[in-house]
């Protein structure tokens, strides 16, 4: 229990070093480019205003209908296609943002369609990364086996390796993929895919939303979702490798210790049933300490005078004065 409760207080005092790391170094490398930004948008801001002739008022009503307008530049957000990209990003939990309800009746129905949509999508996902992962394992056993090993072994340690390069593979897939059909960077369509993947899904990348895409183009659109629930599944099923041979030696270090004490619990009978005479026994007693003890109960009725020794050593000596103790008493 001791064992476990400072363990518990380790790891969030790792997380907590981790968020305090993060923040340094985010800070560092975003404060200086968002400011620089701030003072970009202001000076265009003022160039617009001064050009057209806009109040401040005037400007903020453009604002709010430019961001209204921005989800629907991918044509009709909640046809079925539409709909379907919602629910993908509701029950896997990415949530881009790029569309929410507007109804209250559409709020009311995504929440109850979370509650049981997110546990559901996550069982599954577990299941699909669990058959994933047995498939990765025979495979890595037939290389073995082509590879003429006796004794092919797949260690969770190769497991690992071989998830983290697919992995790599299914991410480098994806953003080729996207960066043909957005026009984005092959950098920014990897970071798309990996925030995606990961359920983080910020927002600042989504696929399909330009050129009306969700209707005009209907295989690459199927390619996107189909792209989406694979993807999460060999993600998923790599972290659980991770997290998994992370809790596995967490908990292999009890009975690692257990098996290093093991040995002495179990020759402890042993040493004591070698115990020379003269020698303390351990707790229990051993075989000739038993049988030191019938000879002394054995002497004390042959002699009456005789009183038990307080040691083993003392046994031997009593042997050697028996005669003359007999003759004593005679």
């Amino acid at each position: 229990m001791w064992t476990a409760s400072v363990r518990t207080a380790a790891l969030l005092l790792c997380v907590l070093c981790y968020l305090l790391a993060g923040a340094a170094v985010f800070d560092a490398l975003e404060s200086e480019a968002e400011s620089g930004r701030r003072r970009l948008l202001a000076q265009k801001r003022g160039e617009f205003r001064r050009k057209y002739g806009f109040s401040a008022e005037d400007y903020r009503e453009l604002e709010r209908l430019a961001r209204q307008a921005e989800p629907h530049r991918a044509g009709r957000q909640w046809r079925f296609a539409g709909s379907f990209y919602f629910a993908i990003t509701v029950i896997t939990t990415i949530g881009y943002g790029h569309a929410a309800p507007g109804t209250d009746s559409g709020k009311v129905f995504c929440m109850f369609y979370a509650l049981l949509g997110i546990p559901l999508t996550l069982v599954t996902f577990q299941s699909l990364g669990e058959r994933l992962n047995a498939l990765v394992r025979c495979l890595l056993l037939g290389v073995k086996r082509s590879l003429g090993l006796r004794r092919p072994h797949v260690s969770t340690e190769n497991m690992v390796v071989a998830g983290l390069l697919v992995c790599a593979a299914t991410l480098a897939l994806g953003a080729a993929t996207f960066a043909h059909f957005e026009g984005w960077s092959f950098f920014h369509a990897y970071y798309y895919c990996f925030i995606t993947l990961t359920t983080i899904g910020f927002g600042d990348f989504v696929a399909l939303q330009s050129d009306e895409a969700l209707q005009r183009k209907p295989p690459y659109v199927a390619f996107s979702f189909l792209y989406i629930l694979l993807g999460l599944t060999v993600i998923g099923a790599f972290l659980n490798l991770v997290v998994l041979r992370f809790l596995a030696g967490s908990a292999d270090a009890p009975q690692r210790a257990a098996r290093r004490a093991g040995p002495l619990r179990r020759g402890a009978p042993e040493s004591r049933d070698r115990t020379r005479p003269g020698q303390a026994a351990g707790p229990g007693g051993s075989t000739w300490l038993s049988r030191s003890i019938r000879q002394l109960e054995r002497c004390a009725r042959d002699n009456l005078g005789f009183s038990p020794p307080s040691s083993p050593v003392a046994v031997r000596s009593s042997r050697a004065d028996r005669p003359r103790a007999q003759r004593k008493s005679i």
